[in-house]
């Protein structure tokens, strides 16, 4: 962005409107009264910045205060008195880097001509934006941003907050969202229809406000909510915001006004539920989106998601395809399949005629994209169902794969399937992260459920260290065919623990550890890629104990990666999965689905902690540096009965928890299930440097950005049924 500023010329004052303006002098701080009550209905504060740099350079001072005077406010032009229409008019000189001095009056303003200077002058005002969900195409989390650091961590206050709770037609206690920062504008998603709200990024006031209003396809939508995020889009003119709602339409938004635009689709909305391979013999239509949609150059890329699989009514489902989409029109440019049609690659993976009925296989979470590249990278989940395969025999491509795309065309230029025939529904649950590393090797790293940091070469899709395919259990519940191997990386080092054993069971007293090997001795338990078992097995056992759990290792909150150190910052939660299966009978017609059963110990998890971590990874090495729990004890455990007088660890929490790294600090929360506490950690050591309380548990993913050379940090905090997005700032 340009900053101003100015030289004297000269002007003849006759091109004044009002000589009664001559004798008065501006208040700025009036100015910015009149500006708020009368201006921000149309215009943004820092949206004028821009408009001064790109319109008014070379102008008289005088000309801008005659424009002011005779458009504005837009409904009644004229009307406000000549000492607002001053103060008005140096409150926008100032607002865009001019310093008018405190109480200019109109000789001096009379005197101004509006030129560029340099960005290094001590009267530039930087905005650092976040203009992604993750911080940027290749959702690395991180910002070289320093104004808040270890020294100064502590002294955070919030500078205001913005409650969402009832953004919606009915409340929602917690709310995921994370926003966005660009052109002094904060876009969120609020509510449980997902409203599109824009604040301002200094203040938190509102702007502007959208709702879907989509009726009785919210009311079937799967995944409702505010959901994560939101994409931002612009060519250097237009702007927009794109958002997919509940009932799975793709909608743009003028980034200025919150009205849909009117060009893109129909009257800004795109039907995603046109164009679909549905599920044979399935009325319902199981699909939809909580992530934003990812938008690189002029092409808007939409996953899918569904409804849990665990216990689905029909192995036949409606297919998780991803679509490209003109930014400007609305126009669909490709559709990749991720289960294949029987004259494309991949197809022979399916057997049977698995792949006809087949559904799911969609990306719920985030994707990446290298705009160098032209490649979109897209985590694909598991196929229907999650627990059982009996009915989709092979190793089911491009379910659990890793594929790269051209996002102009949607063909394939690599892949890597991370798991073969998954019945774990271990599906690649975070955003890839595209890490440039110091010695300038492009890189890329799928964070999993299993806990496992796959790494390759980006470009090609190389493993930068041998995978392996190793030989895994195999299942013995009939119908079911598991792959013989699955496929590890010798680099880096799992960073959960792999595998159930007696050895891992919670062992704080010798009563819990009792407890906890009779209830482990009822069911079936080894290494990593143990099979579900029934629950009813003849041997007598009630199903199958799993570590890491369905829901992670790692899950959507995913990592963060400094480019300076080339180190992996990855969080994860350990708990065990009890997967035990039963007859689909009258809930589905699938062979097997998901039974349940206890996996605690007099309310206590089965096993020792760590329940949670954050993990640093060197990529140079592909070595672990450090890990540390990623929260505190829970109260409920420090409070057991069964634990008096026990000293105990740190454990951290099975919750996910949210990261953000910045030049000098890692930031992370606790999740909803955790304490109302923000830290900053040592990047080189873990270490808790400072520790800050905050009025909720963090639930959305924080971010960071600069504005008017002040550093905010911002996330969605909830608790009591109460969702908010705060900003904090240091003191001034």
């Amino acid at each position: 962005m340009k900053i101003l500023a100015i030289t004297v010329f000269s002007i003849l004052l006759g091109l004044l409107p009002g000589q009664s303006l001559l004798a008065q002098t501006a208040d700025l701080a009036n100015g910015e009264n009149v500006f708020r009550e009368f201006c921000t209905r149309c215009h943004i504060p820092f949206e004028l910045r821009t408009r001064l740099s790109n319109d008014w350079l070379g102008y008289p001072a005088s000309d801008l205060l005659q424009r002011i005077i005779t458009t504005m406010p837009g409904e009644a032009a004229g009307t406000l008195s000549d000492q607002q229409y001053l103060d008005v008019t140096a409150y926008v000189l100032n607002l865009g880097g001019v310093d008018t001095g405190p109480n200019p009056d109109l000789d001096s303003l009379a005197a101004l001509t509006i030129v560029p200077v340099s960005q290094d002058s001590e009267t530039a005002a930087p905005e650092t934006p976040w203009a992604h969900f993750n911080g940027s195409s290749g959702s690395t989390r991180y910002s070289s941003l320093d104004q808040i650091n270890r020294e100064n961590f502590s002294d955070l206050e919030i500078s205001w907050r913005w409650n969402t709770t009832n953004i919606g037609p009915f409340p929602e206690g917690v709310s995921v969202t994370s926003p966005l920062m660009v052109n002094g504008v904060l876009f969120a998603t609020a509510g449980t229809t997902r409203n599109v709200a824009a604040l301002d990024a200094e203040t938190g006031q509102l702007l502007w406000l959208w709702r879907p209003q989509e009726g009785e396809r919210f009311d079937a939508a799967p995944r409702k909510g505010s959901g994560k995020s939101l994409s931002y889009w612009s060519d250097g003119v237009r702007e927009a915001i794109f958002t997919v709602t509940p009932g799975y339409y793709l909608v743009a938004l003028n980034a200025r006004t919150g009205l849909p635009v009117e060009d893109f689709g129909a009257g800004g909305w795109v039907d995603l539920q046109q164009g679909l391979r549905l599920g044979p013999g399935r009325e319902d239509l199981d699909i939809g989106l909580s992530f934003p949609p990812l938008v690189v150059d002029n092409v808007v890329v939409v996953g899918a998601s569904h409804a849990v699989s665990m216990r689905p009514p029909s192995s036949a489902n409606v297919k998780g395809d991803i679509r490209g989409y003109d930014a400007i029109s609305g126009e669909l440019l490709w559709t990749f399949h991720t289960i294949p049609e029987p004259d494309e690659f991949g197809a022979e993976t399916w057997l049977g005629n698995s792949a006809e009925y087949t559904g799911n296989a969609g990306v719920w979470s985030h994707m990446s994209a290298d705009p160098e590249l032209g490649l979109v990278y897209l985590p694909v989940e598991t196929p229907t169902g999650d627990v059982y395969g009996g009915d989709r025999p092979g190793d089911n491509l491009f379910a659990n794969t890793l594929v790269a795309l051209d996002y102009r065309t949607g063909e394939v230029a690599w892949y890597n399937q991370l798991i073969h025939h998954d019945i774990w529904d271990w599906d690649n649950p975070a955003a890839p992260l595209l890490t440039d590393m110091p010695d300038g090797r492009k890189l890329i790293v799928q964070l999993t459920k299993q806990g496992i940091a796959y790494v390759f070469d980006r470009v090609t899709g190389e493993p930068v260290w041998d995978m392996v395919e190793r030989p895994v259990p195999q299942s013995d519940v009939p119908g079911e065919s598991t792959s013989l191997t699955q496929p590890f990386p010798t680099k880096p080092p799992p960073f959960v623990r792999h595998g159930m054993s007696v050895d891992e069971l919670i062992d704080f007293t010798p009563e819990l550890r009792q407890k906890a090997e009779a209830l482990l001795g009822q069911y079936r338990y080894g290494p990593i890629f143990t099979p579900a078992s029934l629950a009813d097995d003849p041997s007598g056992t009630k199903g199958t104990m799993h570590l890491p759990s369905v829901i992670g290792g790692a899950n959507w909150p995913g990592g963060a990666y400094d480019p300076e150190t080339g180190m992996l910052y990855a969080t994860s939660r350990e708990m065990v999965s009890l997967m035990s299966l039963v007859p689909g009978g009258d809930v589905s017609s699938v062979t097997y689905i998901s039974g349940g059963g206890s996996t605690t110990v007099d309310g206590l998890p089965l096993i020792k902690p760590p329940w949670g971590r954050i993990t640093a990874i060197d990529l140079n090495t592909g070595e672990e540096s450090w890990w540390v729990p990623n929260a505190d004890t829970p109260e409920n455990v420090l409070n057991h009965p069964a634990l008096a007088g026990v000293e105990l660890p740190r454990t951290g929490i099975s919750s996910p928890v949210g990261i953000l790294l910045t030049k000098s600090l890692l930031i992370s929360g606790e999740g909803n299930a955790g304490r109302p506490i923000l830290r900053a950690h040592d990047k080189a050591s873990g270490d808790i440097l400072a520790e800050i309380a905050l009025p909720g548990t963090q639930t959305g993913m924080p971010m960071t950005y600069m504005l008017d050379n002040k550093q905010y940090l911002v996330l969605t905090v909830s608790g009591g049924g109460r969702s908010e997005i705060i900003a904090l700032t240091l003191p001034d």
